[in-house]
């Protein structure tokens, strides 16, 4: 007899709970986990996928996360839903990134748009059966039966979203793209031939950037034929003398630009960061209000993602009441945890997919006064995880020093601002948010962003009660220029 992983009555009492539209995300959800069963309904598909193992209760947790039952997941499942987040960070998702997209879409349109996508489809599948009160999931399917719609064919649905002037959706499709091509692109290998090898060391990590003037001629060889590089070759005309490579600018090209780890313990500036680094292309990761255990685990699982392998940056930042040297989180033992282990997690020898990319972090403290902390042991991580991320191993023949790359800006102020005023924002984050969004500004590097960023504090503090005054700290080992946008 076949092992089940999943209890028959857990299967039976989620089932209970669905409603028609939630059983019907969730059997397109499965469907390409067992092609034979694509007419069948939501028990007999999960009763099917368990006796063939193929689903586990992680992947049932997934389920009703994609359908957004997440009271069933706690009630139920007795997990939550940031659980499943986590675990769907570190390992395989179930549901394929098409199918997840599509659920989406799914419930973002309105029955009106549905009609309309219905019949601007006609002109593609005129046979096609247009049922009245069909959803876009049995568009999908139809669709899918013409192959005109797959996970690498959704121009025509991304034409149909533009149509309907849904350009949100239409920008999904866009980043499921961008990511998608991401993927296979670094799934190639790397062939490196004897020739290659001759030609001067140009760094896979920092590559040559665009500084002016793009070299496209062949290089030619000893035995007159021709070369075209992998990747242009930009080259910069000094006023005398021989053309030379410039190379000093970070390559920042990728989609995502890297991952953007949010914390805010305070809860008044998450949002406005959230869409800054959101528009500025990255992959935001946001939490608010955690302790101070929650907070070291979450930096070590995105210090473990290996998402970064194909990002070109990360930037971390933090808001938090704390000490000159520590954060509190929500804690109120302030028992506090080093800012210098943070920075620790994501150097070179403890993430190597982030080995000579930049690692940006901005820190707001809310300085509490000594008399007012707790006299406590600093925080100590349970188990192994920091000294097994210590140990993960570099890739062969490293040259750049661990601690590279790193740009620092720690802003302090005291924890009272709080107290005057709960819900206002920190003038520090502000002003970074501000300048990061102005076209202008942003086409500046990080250390002249920076510089405007001091000025501004140091303005604030000119008419300041000086409780309120704002003391900004820049360290960086940072070794070419850096932008925040494509280069």
């Amino acid at each position: 007899m076949t092992r089940c992983q999943v209890p028959a009555v857990l299967i039976h009492q989620i089932e209970e709970e669905l409603d028609k539209e939630e059983e019907e995300m969730m059997v397109f959800l499965c469907r390409d986990l067992a092609p034979d069963l694509a007419t069948a309904d939501l028990r007999e598909l999960l009763l099917a996928l368990n006796e063939r193992e193929k689903l586990s209760f992680l992947g049932l947790c997934e389920l009703l996360y994609r359908v957004k039952r997440f009271d069933l997941l706690r009630r139920i499942l007795k997990t939550e839903k940031a659980a499943v987040e986590a675990n769907l960070a570190r390992s395989v998702s179930l549901v394929p990134d098409y199918r997840a997209l599509m659920v989406e879409m799914n419930e973002n349109l309105e029955k009106e748009e549905v009609g309309s996508l219905a019949f601007l489809l006609r002109d593609y599948a005129p046979r096609m059966k247009m049922a009245k009160d069909k959803s876009f999931l049995a568009l999908v399917i139809d669709l899918e039966k013409l192959n005109l719609v797959g996970p690498d064919q959704l121009d025509l649905i991304e034409s149909c979203f533009r149509n309907i002037h849904r350009i949100d959706l239409t920008r999904k499709i866009q980043k499921y793209k961008r990511e998608a091509l991401m993927s296979s692109v670094h799934s190639q290998p790397v062939y490196v031939n004897a020739l290659q090898a001759s030609l001067p060391n140009l760094s896979l990590i920092d590559p040559p950037y665009n500084s002016g003037i793009q070299n496209t001629h062949r290089l030619k060889l000893q035995n007159g034929q021709s070369l075209i590089p992998a990747e242009p070759v930009h080259m910069s005309i000094q006023e005398s003398g021989p053309v030379s490579q410039k190379v000093d600018q970070y390559r920042m090209q990728s989609q995502p630009l890297g991952i953007c780890l949010i914390i805010d313990c305070i809860g008044n500036d998450a949002d406005m960061l959230e869409e800054t680094f959101r528009d500025l292309g990255y992959d935001v990761r946001c939490h608010r209000y955690l302790n101070t255990n929650a907070t070291v685990q979450t930096l070590l699982e995105v210090a473990r993602l290996q998402k970064h392998r194909n990002c070109d940056s990360f930037i971390c930042v933090l808001v938090s009441r704390g000490s000159p040297q520590s954060i509190f989180c929500t804690d109120h033992t302030f028992s506090g945890f080093p800012l210098e282990q943070i920075k620790k997690y994501f150097t070179a020898d403890s993430c190597p997919e982030l080995l000579g990319k930049p690692k940006l972090f901005f820190i707001q403290s809310y300085i509490v006064p000594e008399n007012e902390q707790e006299c406590t042991s600093l925080l100590e991580v349970d188990g192994n995880d920091e000294k097994n991320i210590a140990n993960a191993k570099p890739p062969c023949k490293v040259t750049i020093p661990q601690e590279a790359d790193i740009f620092w800006s720690q802003c302090k102020v005291d924890a009272s601002t709080l107290e005057k005023s709960g819900t206002s924002s920190s003038y520090y984050l502000r002003c970074l948010a501000e300048l990061l969004r102005n076209p202008h500004k942003r086409r500046l590097s990080i250390l002249d962003i920076h510089t405007e960023l001091n000025r501004r504090v140091y303005e604030w503090n000119q008419t300041a009660d000086p409780s309120q005054q704002y003391s900004l700290l820049l360290q960086h080992t940072l070794r070419k220029k850096l932008f925040l946008s494509p280069t």
